[in-house]
């Protein structure tokens, strides 16, 4: 790697015809006023054309596609804008390219470390340059890329302005309204890129290299300090900024755009990269617009736009077939304008308040966060409103989605989103919204290895290490705010990647305890499916309580049985209605569990088996939400009512048969299991209605079913 070009303010250096990437850099200081950088493309007049030419975080994407917005960096002590060029699709009347920032909480003067820097394809650092003469500005010009002999230069600018981003942009020929709602922006006639210039870069990092295989431009991970400015040689230049650039979230390609009046048909003929596409639609009027996908045999398929909105202006998200165009039917009586965009065109939520009206496709790639939604109920306080998540690695199936709202009317709601990138679809809503991202703060799940709490936030997939590896342990769960529900997930995986459940909301509820290294393994891999908040805190067996006589307790619990094999009747004593309730008996040191009972939602007291490995250690593990009282009390084998000629009973149960050997007959109307135990009481044959009858012979038996059920003995 050469070294990087620090220039000063006034100076400039040339760069690559090609691919750039260029960060606003600024140190990360509580406090301190947010940065938002916008770049402005400019003819030889020095003007923008429209207000296209205008590229910001509400707005990313040029529709030649030679100048997007990425969003923001963050790492260890700074953060960094990310802006992308591509200066070989730069249309030809385009002679400069700005890159502005603005303070709307703040001045300039008040922002550390503010720094511009330039990132050649290959991770080569072209250009450098520390604003050090910032004061009472509201916006700035950090510098400049402009054309000159057929090549590209790169100006360090520095001129400030008190007037904002607003007295920025009049001064270049940009009409700011005096309310502004942020829109997307206004088609524009598709120009030929001008002939690429021979790149300074490696040939496999031209741009179409890039966006073919979607593969982010190399950043060095370290980049030494930046050489002392000869100027000022007594004082350490600022080091470089190795913040990383936003993750792409889909394969770029060129914008398609098409108008027409009254109704019409659009095709995409060119092939689109796989996954699914932005279609925008703008309109003017109020008459009533529909826009639907057509099927292999040209009939509508599925509606893309519905509305009435005046002057609408909106965003939707599409499939487009894999083996043939994309063809839209439009039916609309006035003027209309349809463009296919790249992902990479989605509107940015980051940490500011996101407006618009009408459906749209957002982009969020910040970490977990709690998304604050505002909707005014349309016209009539009466509009439907829907906003869907669809996260990265869902994109090829549109239908996996998470809805998060779904609402008629004035909306105020707050709503978790998981890590990004993910985009947030407003399919539904006529009328003004706004959303508002708030970051979580982040956890580390694998502080746990020294604690022994391992704490995280979302869905996660963590290695929980054994304190004492050959014996068990007990974890002690908590998913706060989380639902009681099957929403709630924590299943084990092993060495092969295969997953099986082992906790679930419904189940064992948000709170609790349960084992884990029932067969003394050192560490256990786990996968965590929740929307918020969660500890996983390890303890010593020891505290689970010995279980000699009667026990009453709540929610999911663990105790230590040190008796012979038994018998216990489980109850539900809490008066709640459709409480789940089940006790298990499980073993150390083969991990082996055995039911003893579920109550199926019932409170009358269920009589069940307790199986005891003689070599080994027994827990009992009661599964029920945290709020469900139970009762617990071992009982005698002679407990179980010994089998006649015809024994009825109902859902689980225990009977003894003490007679000489006879043929066994199950009769169930609902789903029915029997087990024959073995003299640990564990289960080792399953007799069932389907394929008796069944000869037994001294056998103690377990009955499993959902219903009533008889047993009838035959000599």
């Amino acid at each position: 790697m050469s070294p990087m070009t620090h220039i000063v303010k006034g100076a400039n250096t040339p760069v690559p015809t090609g691919p750039l990437r260029v960060a606003v850099c600024r140190r990360k200081v509580p406090g301190t006023p947010a940065v938002d950088v916008s770049a402005l493309l400019l003819d030889a007049t020095g003007k923008v054309r429209g207000d296209a030419d205008l590229v910001f975080h509400n707005q990313p994407a040029h529709p030649s596609g030679a100048v997007r917005h990425l969003g923001t960096g963050d790492g260890v002590d700074q953060l960094a804008e990310w802006l992308e060029l591509d200066l070989p699709r730069v249309e030809p009347v385009v002679q400069r390219v700005l890159v502005a920032a603005s303070c709307d909480d703040g001045t300039f003067g008040a922002v550390p470390g503010l720094a511009l820097q330039t990132v050649a394809a290959d991770g080569t650092i072209v250009a450098h340059y520390d604003v050090t003469d910032a004061a009472g500005e509201t916006a700035f010009v950090l510098g400049e890329f402009y054309r000159r002999n057929g090549a590209w230069k790169f100006r360090a600018v520095g001129q400030g302005w008190e007037s904002g981003l607003a007295g920025l942009a009049t001064d270049f020929g940009i009409v700011v309204a005096q309310d502004p709602v942020p829109v997307m922006p206004g088609p524009v006639a598709p120009v030929a890129p001008a002939a690429p210039a021979a790149p300074a870069a490696p040939p496999t990092m031209a741009y179409a290299a890039v966006s073919k295989t979607d593969a982010p431009m190399a950043v060095p991970a370290h980049i030494p300090p930046v050489p002392s400015i000869p100027s000022t040689p007594t004082v350490p230049s600022t080091p470089s900024l190795p913040v990383p650039a936003p993750q792409a979230l889909g394969a770029d390609f060129p914008p398609h755009t098409q108008s027409g009046r009254g109704n019409g048909v659009v095709s995409v003929d060119v092939p689109l990269p796989p996954g699914p596409v932005i279609v925008e639609a703008q309109i003017r009027g109020d008459d009533w617009l529909l826009v639907e996908t057509l099927n292999r045999r040209n009939k509508d398929e599925d509606t893309v736009f519905n509305t009435t909105l005046r002057d609408f202006h909106g965003r939707a998200l599409v499939q487009p077939p894999r083996d043939r165009p994309l063809r839209m039917k439009v039916n609309y009586d006035g003027d209309w304008t349809i463009r296919v965009l790249p992902l990479s065109a989605a509107r940015e939520l980051g940490t500011q308040t996101l407006k618009g009206r009408g459906v749209d496709v957002i982009a969020y790639r910040g970490t977990m966060a709690d998304v604050k939604v505002r909707f005014d109920g349309g016209a009539d306080r009466g509009e439907w409103f829907v906003l869907n998540c669809h996260e990265a690695e869902h994109f090829d199936d549109l239908d996996e989605h998470e809805m998060l709202c779904n609402e008629i009317g004035k909306l105020k709601q707050t709503v978790p989103v998981p890590d990004g990138p993910l985009l947030l679809v407003i399919e539904h809503g006529d009328g003004n919204w706004e959303l508002t991202a708030k970051p979580l703060p982040v956890r580390d799940p694998s502080a746990g290895r020294q604690t022994g709490a391992y704490q995280g936030r979302g869905d996660k997939t963590v290695t929980l290490l054994n304190p004492r590896p050959g014996r068990p342990a007990l974890v002690e769960y908590d998913f706060p705010g989380a639902k009681a529900d099957y929403s709630l997930e924590v299943r084990i995986v092993d060495e092969y990647g295969d997953e099986d459940e082992w906790l679930t909301g419904r189940q064992r509820g948000t709170r609790g305890m349960a084992v884990l290294f029932a067969d003394g393994r050192a560490e256990q891999t786990v996968r965590v499916k929740c929307a918020g908040d969660w500890t996983l805190r390890l303890l010593p067996e020891e505290q689970a309580p010995l279980l000699t006589g009667p026990a009453e307790g709540r929610g999911s619990s663990v105790l230590r049985y040190q008796g012979p094999p038994t018998l216990m009747t489980v109850q539900r004593t809490s008066r709640g209605d459709d409480e789940h309730l089940s006790a298990w008996s499980l073993n150390h040191p083969y991990g082996r569990s055995a039911t003893i009972a579920d109550t199926l939602g019932r409170r009358r007291p269920t009589l069940g088996p307790v199986w005891v490995d003689p070599g080994g250690t027994c827990f009992i593990t009661v599964r029920a939400a945290e709020d469900t009282k139970w009762r617990l009390e071992p009982a005698p084998l002679s407990a179980a009512p010994v089998l006649g000629a015809r024994t009825p009973g109902g859902w689980y149960g225990v009977v003894r048969h003490t007679g000489p050997e006879a043929e066994l007959v199950v009769v169930g109307t609902a789903m029915i299991h029997v087990f024959e135990l073995d003299e640990n009481l564990f289960p080792h044959r399953k007799l069932t209605a389907s394929s008796g009858p069944h000869r037994i012979s001294g056998s103690i038996l377990h009955v499993r079913s959902l219903g009533e059920w008889t047993l009838e003995l035959r000599p």
